[in-house]
């Protein structure tokens, strides 16, 4: 599988992720719309948190820890509202359609 963005082939793993981080705004575009998620500013605030997250620990959160990074600057945040956003999964979704590789097993950190 890969995704087609900007005229670039970008390579995944047999789930959908890409095996290289892609911070491009494009590729989440391209990414969302195969999960079939429609983006709003709610969905880029988790989205740039776990960019972030990624480029300073070399991974993302687990769910858990997810949940308290995000309460941090969405104070009103639970697991409902971040799994309205990623019904999938918000912890391994959100790091799908963020051009993240995919997030380590259970645990991380």
């Amino acid at each position: 599988m890969s995704y087609l963005v900007a005229g670039k082939e970008l390579e995944t793993d047999l789930e959908g992720y890409l095996l290289e981080p892609d911070y491009g705004d494009e590729v989440v575009a391209v990414i969302a719309a195969a999960e079939g998620i429609e983006l709003t500013p709610a969905h880029w605030q988790i989205i740039n948190y776990l960019r972030d997250q990624y480029r300073e620990h070399g991974h993302t959160p687990n769910f858990r820890n997810m949940l308290k990074g995000v309460q941090e600057f969405w104070p009103e945040a639970d697991s409902k509202a971040l799994y309205d956003l990623f019904p999938v999964g918000p912890a391994k979704q959100a790091a799908k359609v963020a051009g993240l590789p995919q997030p380590l097993g259970k645990g991380g950190y």
